[in-house]
């Protein structure tokens, strides 16, 4: 009997223990949680603020290193003209001047007018413009079809000069494309822009939808 005491007072003892670790741990989950949920609550007051102009904390922004910025946006969210506006009038403040528009079906192509009327201090960009001093910014709207009309173009251009080099020098060997070559029928036929330092993705998927790939070797994507 005296060991049978001693079980059952060993096990309630026992569970007494497991239901206050279990107690504790959900304190401390309602701790973290409420912390994490106040951050949150943090930075969206800091952005409005922020966008509403009582604060500056994006005045100081070191933009040396972001000499060209690509925007990849879903073709469903590229419809919402307005707050693609925002965006753009936003990095206009905080001092970007140079931003790449993609979309997968030209959505943002075909808003070109609307986007370019209501940016005052903003052009269309031009393959020879000089990344270097810019007062106004500049825009560079893109589509799946541009890489895919870049790309035949460029191997068409590559297939034509190969082709006569063979039938005059009379050299018929297997001729292996290269990146640098690639790189340089791109230029030729003026695809070839500039390679973005930033992408950002803003869409439910995390990829470049498409963006050219040979623009973004050395790109961070975010």
């Amino acid at each position: 009997m005296m060991d049978l005491r001693i079980d059952m007072q060993r096990a309630s003892f026992a569970q007494i223990g497991n239901l206050g670790l279990l107690l504790l741990w959900h304190i401390l989950h309602l701790f973290v949680s409420i912390w994490y949920f106040l951050l949150g609550l943090a930075y969206v007051l800091q952005s409005y603020l922020i966008s509403g102009g009582v604060l500056k904390s994006y005045k100081a922004l070191n933009l040396a290193k972001l000499r060209y910025l690509a925007i990849v946006i879903e073709s469903e969210e590229a419809y919402q003209t307005l707050k693609v506006i925002e965006l753009l009038q936003w990095l206009e403040a905080i001092g970007v001047k140079r931003v790449c528009l993609y979309d997968t079906e030209g959505v943002l192509k075909k808003s070109k007018e609307a986007i370019l009327n209501k940016l005052k201090n903003a052009s269309e960009f031009k393959a020879y413009e000089d990344l270097v001093d810019q007062n106004r910014m500049s825009l560079e709207f893109s589509s799946f079809s541009d890489g895919k009309e870049a790309v035949t173009k460029a191997a068409n251009l590559l297939f034509v000069k190969y082709l006569k080099l063979a039938k005059s020098v009379g050299d018929h060997e297997e001729k292996i494309f290269t990146e640098p070559d690639m790189d340089e029928a791109l230029k030729a036929i003026s695809c070839r822009g500039p390679d973005p330092d930033l992408l950002l993705v803003y869409g439910p998927a995390r990829c470049h939808l498409g963006f050219p790939a040979w623009r973004i070797r050395y790109t961070e994507i975010v």
